[in-house]
């Protein structure tokens, strides 16, 4: 099901449609494309509203500082922890998003 959201993403999709000769794999595509650009924007809305640099940054800037930041996947009593590297930037950021997105209530 997909929501709308007030921000509406400002930046066109960076992946573009092929020709394809089966056209369901563009509606996939752009299924796909819509969703991650739904779920990008509601992130913003529920975690980055007081942050100012991040508010209304575009997509990739988003991408570039929350998605892709240095860190290991570490396994541990048959627990998973995501050690980030405390030299990063945007890592108090990212502590700070994955806090509130934590303290959401659970859809019951």
């Amino acid at each position: 099901m997909l929501c709308y959201a007030p921000q509406p993403v400002t930046a066109p999709p960076t992946a573009r449609l092929r020709n394809s000769p089966k056209p369901w794999v563009n509606e996939a595509w752009m299924l796909t494309c819509s969703l991650a650009a739904d779920l990008d924007t509601w992130l913003r809305l529920l975690t980055l509203h007081d942050q100012d640099d991040l508010a209304d940054a575009e997509p990739d800037t988003v991408r570039f500082r929350l998605y892709h930041l240095p860190a290991r996947l570490a396994k541990h009593a048959r627990r998973r922890w995501l050690q980030i590297e405390r030299s990063c930037p945007w890592a108090g950021t990212f502590v700070l998003t994955w806090q509130r997105l934590s303290a959401l209530p659970a859809v019951t």
